[in-house]
């Protein structure tokens, strides 16, 4: 049923323990079982989801086409819904994935590592600020931190935060990303290209006004940095995020009077597997 090595790929956060599209077959096989049969507490369920979303960044950066992962996850749910939810074999695996979560849980910290940066993950309590999930981008001689940030108890938000190097004061900041809804895929180029190069035409996204902006608190500053700002941007740009190809790029541009833009550049990467390992603190 290709429920083997599952107990063992939830609690490791490196995908070497078999082809990735294999992975990815595995654990969707899993959460689709799941939501038939009821087999996990919500904690594991949100565990086997950022797997799964894991899987297919692996996946789609190992050369996967998005077409077959379609195939892959349509034929993983057609095999779920064949499997018997009281079999023994069903309640052998499931039992191995508890046991394997029972580690997992306890982790509070992950990389996440993309075709040329990384997303790095904190689910570890405390009440000043910190980030939750980021990503760091030089661009010029100025520094950004982009990603969930927050406090405990308190719903992350996504924000950018930048240090200027001439102390310069942007008044508004834009995050410009493809748009799903007009689009059949990623524009990719092929081949390691900078960020830059793996945003669609003009014509061909979608963009969001930061909905605040204010001096960045210390903890979230970038490293070397004695001040900078932070820009608050809707949630809905969360979700629009979670939904795009893990190698496509995001851009963050800072806007300045006179009409001067500073751009810096984010790799979609493993967002989506980042932020559901979040969610698992919040349950």
């Amino acid at each position: 049923m290709g429920f083997a090595g599952l107990a063992a790929a939830i609690a490791a956060p490196a995908i070497a323990l078999a082809q990735p599209a294999d992975l990815f077959f595995e654990r969707t096989v899993m959460t689709a079982a799941d939501s038939r049969c009821g087999l996990f507490t919500p904690e594991v369920s949100s565990a086997l989801a950022a797997g799964a979303a894991q899987a297919r960044g692996a996946a789609l950066r190992a050369g996967s086409d998005p077409r077959s992962l379609q195939v892959v996850e349509r034929n993983a749910r057609a095999r779920a819904a064949q499997i018997d939810c009281a079999s023994p074999l069903v309640a052998s695996q499931a039992a191995r994935i508890r046991m394997a979560f029972a580690g997992y849980q306890r982790v509070t910290r992950m990389v996440y590592p993309g075709d040329l940066t990384e997303w790095r993950a904190d689910r570890g309590v405390g009440r000043s600020a910190r980030w939750r999930l980021s990503q760091s981008a030089d661009f010029g001689s100025n520094r950004m931190i982009f990603g969930l940030a927050g406090r405990q108890d308190v719903q992350s938000a996504l924000v950018a935060v930048a240090g200027f190097s001439d102390k310069a004061t942007p008044y508004s900041a834009r995050l410009v990303m493809r748009d799903t809804q007009r689009t059949l895929g990623p524009y990719l180029l092929g081949g390691r290209q900078p960020l830059s190069r793996k945003l669609p035409p003009a014509s061909a996204t979608r963009a969001w006004f930061a909905e605040a902006r204010g001096g960045a608190e210390a903890e979230l500053l970038p490293k070397g940095y004695g001040g900078g700002w932070a820009f608050r941007f809707p949630n809905t740009a969360v979700q629009a995020l979670s939904e795009l190809d893990p190698r496509e790029a995001v851009a963050v541009e800072f806007l300045f009077a006179g009409g001067r833009t500073r751009t810096a550049y984010v790799e979609v990467g493993d967002f989506a597997a980042g932020r559901a390992f979040l969610q698992l603190a919040s349950r």
